[in-house]
């Protein structure tokens, strides 16, 4: 059992591009290089450094102070398209050790866990911090995320990569430790939950929302739905459940040949939805332990 504990979080200013356009590229800026067949990379932009993509060299110093969405030519005369990454973008090239969740995903949980501006939020599960940089634009600085994980490393990247794309921010707690813990003494508007059992924390989840509050939970397989579903329906304090995916699918459209690309982003998750009410019939059993 891991200690809980609050982790640091860097209070670094570094523009990131994921709020603000229109503004020249500057020092610690990160960007994606886009060549000529749309592959992507993601530097970070230090001046007096040179960058290495596909065996030529691009010197830094010749992009500081140009228009986001310069073009730029390697030593090889391989030509290149520089833009800040939109969180679309930067999602899939995020530095991690686990598994993202997806852009397509991302707006699903985001809709339909309706968050909005002065939200406050807890999310289980962090990883790379894919869905704390799209809750923590979602919410805004009058909002507040709450974050835990329970393995330190994934908690340690998450930091990092939030530090980096997103900047400094106050409105975020990020915790090494069981989300159950930490539950019993919050309340909140939202509950979203990306672990391999999330209904064993249906009962504790009731308990911290806000009536009408939103409990979601994202899990990869068909047996875990039911599972979490089935906890949720028995509990008695739900409403309104609803589980569903996204497939995107990519269009190729090239002069007269248009058709779609044969390859698709199927399957990544299944996300459950359910609303917080007053239970009708039974009560809600008392808490484990108490």
């Amino acid at each position: 059992m891991i200690e809980p504990r609050e982790v640091a979080i860097s209070t670094s200013d570094t523009f990131n591009g994921l709020r603000t356009t229109g503004e020249p590229l500057r020092e610690g800026d990160s960007v994606i290089f886009f060549d000529r067949k749309d592959r992507e990379y993601l530097k970070t932009l230090r001046a007096g450094e040179t960058i290495s993509i596909r065996g030529g060299t691009i010197a830094v110093d010749e992009l500081l102070g140009k228009p986001d969405g310069v073009s730029v030519r390697s030593s090889l005369r391989e030509r290149f398209v520089v833009l800040r990454p939109t969180l679309e973008r930067l999602i899939p090239n995020l530095p991690r050790k686990a598994q993202v969740i997806y852009p397509k995903d991302l707006g699903l949980i985001l809709m339909w866990g309706d968050v909005y501006p002065g939200a406050t939020v807890v999310e289980a599960g962090v990883g790379p911090g894919a869905l704390t940089l799209a809750l923590l634009r979602a919410v805004g600085r009058e909002g507040r995320v709450i974050s835990f994980e329970t393995r330190e490393e994934h908690a340690r990247a998450a930091e990092r990569n939030v530090a980096r794309y997103y900047g400094t921010a106050p409105q975020w707690t990020l915790t090494v430790g069981d989300v159950a813990d930490g539950l019993r003494d919050l309340s909140v508007d939202r509950v979203f939950l990306d672990l391999p059992e999330p209904w064993r924390q249906t009962d504790l989840a009731w308990r911290a929302l806000r009536p009408g509050g939103v409990f979601l939970g994202y899990v990869p397989t068909v047996l875990q739905v039911k599972g979490f579903v089935d906890s949720l329906k028995e509990h008695g304090g739900f409403a309104c459940i609803d589980t569903m995916e996204t497939l995107v699918r990519y269009w190729h459209v090239k002069e007269m040949s248009v058709r779609p690309q044969h390859r698709m982003v199927a399957h990544t998750g299944f996300v459950t939805t359910a609303r917080r009410v007053e239970p009708l019939g039974q009560p809600v059993p008392p808490e484990e332990g108490v």
